[in-house]
């Protein structure tokens, strides 16, 4: 049985009150050895959740971010009777640097498939969250992507560049592929905002499983048209792996052709 969505908002939204929020302004990062960055809020979020889950659901492990490399590997090799998958603060960067850009992202994974995807922007108050076959939902409230019209040049586009190679992004703004462009700096937010018709072409070329776990499934149940590729792009993928995922969506399946096709990929050096 799929876990209830409120009561997983519930667990999430006080955790953001009691360990991310206090520490907003005031908490200093360290760079991690793959150069990101993590707090104190980071990994004092993932243990409150971590032992509130395991109150509620004792019989179902917990994958963090924070974890030993190890012990993620080992999880979700065992992960077929069901997993929850954790970021406890997507958005590190921008908490430390105080941009009001963050998020808790975590994910119910079955037999290979996201069944629940709960994401708790603490900033706005605002709680997204999916059931597999269910639709997706803030607030409580159903969601849907929005298109301002059918051309990529109609469109705002969110675009991490920082993962992309640095020879494939002056093509990106070749005319006529998007109106504008954004990077929030929170990719578990970014696949909300797309739910949620906030700007309509997405790419990001390098997701880890607790950044997109959740996110993508509340994009696809919301009805926003997505793929993950492996290699950058050489490898449409369909597997939960902890390799990092290139993402390339948009508001519908039409749009998301031309966006591909206008990207170009594998996004290896031209």
């Amino acid at each position: 049985m799929t876990p209830d969505p409120i009561l997983i908002g519930e667990i999430l939204r006080e955790a953001a009150a009691t360990e991310i929020m206090p520490r907003f302004h005031s908490i200093l990062a360290e760079r991690k050895a793959d150069g990101s960055l993590v707090t104190a809020a980071d990994f004092a979020t993932q243990a409150r959740i971590a032992e509130a889950i395991a109150r509620v659901f004792p019989d179902t492990p917990l994958l963090g971010e924070e974890m030993t490399a190890e012990d993620q590997r080992r999880l979700l090799a065992e992960a077929d009777t069901g997993v929850w998958i954790l970021d406890p603060l997507d958005g590190t960067g921008n908490y430390a640097s105080g941009f009001p850009g963050f998020s808790i992202s975590l994910a119910f994974v079955e037999r290979g498939q996201a069944m629940l995807g709960v994401i708790f922007d603490p900033v706005r108050d605002e709680c997204f969250c999916a059931v597999r076959g269910g639709g997706a939902t803030l607030n409580g409230e159903p969601i849907r992507p929005f298109a301002p019209g059918p051309n990529l040049g109609d469109c705002l586009a969110m675009i991490d560049m920082k993962r992309l190679p640095p020879e494939r992004i002056p093509a990106l703004f070749r005319p006529g592929g998007f109106r504008s462009q954004r990077n929030l700096g929170s990719v578990a937010l970014d696949w909300c905002w797309l739910a949620a018709g906030r700007y309509q072409l997405y790419l990001h070329g390098g997701q880890k499983l607790w950044d997109y776990a959740a996110g993508h499934l509340i994009a696809s149940e919301a009805g926003a048209a997505s793929r993950l590729y492996a290699d950058r792009g050489a490898a449409q993928a369909t597997d939960l792996s902890l390799s990092p995922r290139l993402a390339v969506a948009a508001s519908d399946e039409a749009l998301l052709r031309r966006w591909i096709d206008f990207v170009g990929l594998p996004m290896h050096p031209a």
